[in-house]
């Protein structure tokens, strides 16, 4: 058979249901063969659209996202977005294609050494040099990238080597081993915990990748924990859990930073450095850390491990809640945070003031989604304000890209996420500036009749970059620009344009557009004023 005819075997031996990509002319005949596979091939306007579109789908079903350009300027567009699943640990096989390597030795056109370039942004890499290795090289892909900690493969494949013939089957689809700590760390675990005044929970990403929540809460329970959850860690433990200190990772003092004064033992749960810089919640290196995850944490001087728990962390987090007595603490300190917290979102359920808060965008946003559905947010100011106010019953239901945090992320993850839950609703929330970015991916979403809502927050400018520039400099550096009439852009894709024109009707829109059950984009002025306040009021807190 053809060798581009065995990668598709491959890729279908391994449960791939979609490729995300651009096709081109190195990639013609696996282009080809995808006619005779089940294997829908989702058409996207831009590369890096793709790689979101498969790091999304991998971090929602757990399996590899895959996406697929062609060589030179098609595999550089297609890098920012695996670049960014990596760093979000989102398991994804890129494939790109490549020259002929006969003409890999010498200057050509469209070449480059894509597995340099994609060397330092994914797990491993690797050139298909001969057909009869593809087995191999894919069984080898999709291992490494749901390995803990999950992340980014990259396969290339020359145009003349898809187009040889090959004598080859695909390899069976083996499983991860898992391990557990021993016996005696977990009693020493125990014993620090049930030691320490004020031991503290930081839950991160590892949780929800892991499949580790419904654990993490049995073990909260029984040792009566205090919980809080990073940026990508939200919805480990439910907002409405009295344990729970919502979300910590917004620079500078916020609630959640007088918990992490008080904490003289963090417990690092499935948390990867990535998602919150140690120095923000450890600055003076006092509280000493357990770390719960499955592999060993980075050196970093604010993260003092006294002590590793390394394995499965589901099987791990168990363990702890069998070997531990029940115990009842004081907590009143973590009703008295979590009040405030909570306060503060519901001051602006009836809030009037137009172009619209962000507290009350996020309010109703809140109030109208199920506990399942999912809002996903771009970066940008409104990241901020919904990872600080955006609560969750359950994982993986406001995803906040938060390694690489790559702007343009939202629309084309929407697209993915209601391809992976179609019973869900799916709201990508989007700032202007990231919108231009990815905006484009409209279409593909009315091409597949997949109905997202866009929750459009309009400013005319880049608002995070304003915020940071206000905050140090006290003025605002080039962050503005021009934008379309965003209803009648919406309408020429094909999507149902909506206006908010008064803050008082946004929930009635929101609630309107999820009925419509159609791709919607809701256009939203929002006021930005708001960034700064936050930052004096965050200043003007006490622990």
């Amino acid at each position: 058979m053809r060798a581009a005819d065995l990668l598709i075997k491959c890729l279908e031996q391994e449960g791939v249901e979609y490729i995300f990509g651009v096709p081109g002319e190195e990639n013609l005949d696996v282009m080809d063969a995808l006619l005779d596979s089940d294997i829908k091939f989702i058409v996207t306007r831009h590369e890096t659209s793709a790689a979101f579109m498969a790091g999304t789908y991998g971090r929602l079903t757990g399996k590899p996202g895959v996406c697929l350009a062609t060589l030179g300027p098609g595999a550089t567009n297609l890098l920012t977005g695996v670049a960014n699943a990596n760093m979000d640990f989102n398991p994804v096989i890129a494939i790109t294609g490549q020259a002929g390597l006969n003409r890999q030795h010498k200057e050509s056109h469209q070449y480059y050494n894509m597995e340099a370039v994609y060397e330092p942004v994914t797990k491993w890499n690797t050139q298909i040099k001969s057909p009869d290795i593809i087995p191999e090289a894919v069984r080898k892909a999709f291992h490494t990238a749901t390995r803990e900690r999950q992340g980014a493969v990259h396969l290339e494949l020359p145009e003349d080597v898809a187009a040889m013939d090959v004598e080859a089957e695909p390899l069976p689809v083996l499983g991860h081993s898992d391990s557990s700590a021993e016996d005696e760390v977990i009693a020493k675990a125990v014993n620090m915990i049930e030691d320490a005044r004020h031991p503290l929970i930081l839950s991160g990403d590892g949780v929800t990748r892991g499949g580790a929540a419904h654990a993490l809460r049995g073990f909260i329970d029984v040792l009566d924990l205090p919980a809080v959850q990073s940026f990508m860690g939200k919805g480990t433990v439910s907002w409405e859990d009295e344990h729970s200190l919502l979300t910590a990772g917004i620079g500078g003092k916020d609630y959640i930073t007088c918990g992490f004064a008080k904490a003289d033992l963090i417990i690092a749960v499935g948390f990867d450095m990535v998602e919150y810089p140690p120095e923000r919640w450890n600055p003076d290196k006092r509280a000493q850390i357990i770390h719960v995850h499955t592999e060993e944490a980075e050196t970093d001087a604010h993260y003092p491990v006294a002590l590793n728990v390394i394995g499965n962390i589901e099987s791990n987090l168990e363990k702890l809640a069998q070997a531990a007595d029940r115990v009842t603490r004081d907590n009143n300190w973590v009703n008295d945070v979590r009040q405030e917290a909570l306060d503060e979102l519901k001051q602006f359920e009836n809030d009037a003031h137009f172009p619209v808060k962000p507290q009350k965008i996020i309010h109703d946003l809140r109030s109208v989604l199920g506990p399942e559905d999912i809002a996903i947010s771009d970066v940008g100011a409104h990241k901020m304000w919904m990872a600080r106010m955006y609560h969750c019953y359950e994982p993986n239901t406001c995803l906040i890209s938060n390694g690489l945090a790559s702007m343009g992320v939202a629309v084309p993850g929407a697209i993915a996420a209601k391809l992976a839950h179609p019973e869900r609703n799916v709201v990508a929330v989007v700032g202007d500036g990231a919108f231009g970015m990815s905006g484009a991916e409209l279409e593909t979403a009315v091409r597949l009749n997949v109905p997202i809502v866009v929750l459009l927050w309009r400013d005319g400018g880049y608002g995070l970059i304003e915020w940071k520039q206000l905050n140090d400099f006290g003025r605002a550096s080039n962050i503005k620009f021009g934008n379309p009439d965003f209803i009648k852009l919406a309408e020429a894709y094909g999507f149902e344009g909506l206006q908010v024109t008064d803050s008082s009707k946004l929930k009635e829109t929101l609630e309107q557009a999820l009925a419509l059950n159609k791709p919607v984009l809701i256009d939203c002025q929002v006021d930005y004023n708001e960034n700064v306040k936050l930052t004096q009021k965050l200043g003007e807190i006490l622990c």
